[in-house]
């Protein structure tokens, strides 16, 4: 008779790959970067309608230090495909390892809870699908579909993994039909050996430009990280490149490590900094950009969507 012991149930760490690095540092965070915990009505409230619709949130998995703000307002991030990554970046938060099988009911599910979360704009995330045929590019699409049938007025922010080698999952999604496609590169390319290892920057690149040469109509949106030690010139470098691909939209924030296994935070950038490189990269030519230490990709999404459009506007005024 054979006996089977189960060693994982129970005990497997949510970041298994990083177990055997040594412990950084975690530096003292300035004041500048420090938020109230969230204890509010409105949190609790839609804490309660994410989870009886057994979704997943990007907010809750990656740790966002601006979860109490935003879920007092019922704003919320969805994350599907999973809550699980089949990447391995150094300096996320969310869980590793190898994902169940997709929810064939997430779509409906997501849709539903932005109805009752009342969202004008809502924002679409995933974990990384390597696992996947089409990376979760189809289920992306289906998610877009179920919106536009049960919430018609909200418009629709998708921020996709890369699809790496992945052939035609780009144009599923923006066949779909997104207001926003969002794409992050999350650093600097000299950073993605250590960072963001799965990915290649000039993929990233590539895909934001591929969205603009199937709709150039769309509303294309990346952002980055400050404090892993990048250098200046990089940074500038970054948004040439983006630009490059026509991406509309840029954000900036601070990096901040999430337990002491993760890349360490080389560097605090003050406020002062995030105002610099504002201005740097509407020079450059973006429609937007919001940079500053406690900006996110999702952060005031639905406001900055409005605001998008307004800068569209004007520049085709001119």
């Amino acid at each position: 008779m054979a006996v089977v012991i189960d060693t994982i149930s129970g005990a497997r760490p949510r970041h298994p790959e990083k177990q055997h690095r040594p412990d950084a540092p975690l530096q003292r965070k300035p004041a500048w970067i420090r938020v109230k915990a969230p204890v509010s009505r409105g949190y609790a409230e839609t804490q309660r309608i994410v989870r009886e619709n057994g979704l997943h949130t990007v907010c809750e998995e990656a740790g966002c230090p601006n979860i109490g703000e935003c879920w007092e307002k019922k704003h919320a991030t969805f994350m599907i495909l999973g809550d699980t990554c089949t990447r391995a970046c150094a300096f996320c938060n969310v869980k590793t390892g190898i994902p169940a099988a997709l929810d064939p009911h997430e779509p409906q599910h997501v849709a539903e809870a932005t109805a009752r979360l009342g969202l004008n704009h809502v924002v679409i995330t995933s974990v990384d699908r390597d696992d996947l045929a089409d990376g979760g590019a189809a289920h992306f699409a289906a998610v877009i579909r179920a919106l536009r049938a049960h919430t018609p007025g909200t418009t629709i922010e998708v921020l996709t993994p890369d699809f790496l080698r992945k052939d035609g999952a780009v144009a599923i999604v923006v066949d779909a039909r997104p207001d926003v496609f969002n794409h992050n590169l999350e650093t600097v390319p000299s950073n993605y050996l250590t960072v963001r290892p799965g990915a290649r920057y000039f993929a990233s690149i590539r895909l934001l430009q591929q969205v603009k040469e199937r709709d150039p109509s769309m509303f294309t949106k990346s952002g980055i990280m400050l404090g892993l030690g990048e250098e200046r010139n990089e940074v500038l470098q970054l948004m040439d490149d983006l630009r490059s691909a026509e991406v509309d939209f840029l954000t900036i924030g601070q990096y901040l490590q999430p337990t002491r296994k993760h890349h360490p935070v080389v560097r605090f950038v003050p406020p002062d900094e995030f105002a610099a490189y504002e201005t740097i990269a509407y020079a450059k030519g973006f429609l937007m950009v919001s940079s500053s230490p406690l900006t996110r990709s999702s952060h005031h999404a639905g406001e900055d969507f409005a605001r998008l459009k307004a800068a569209r506007e004007a520049k085709r005024a001119r």
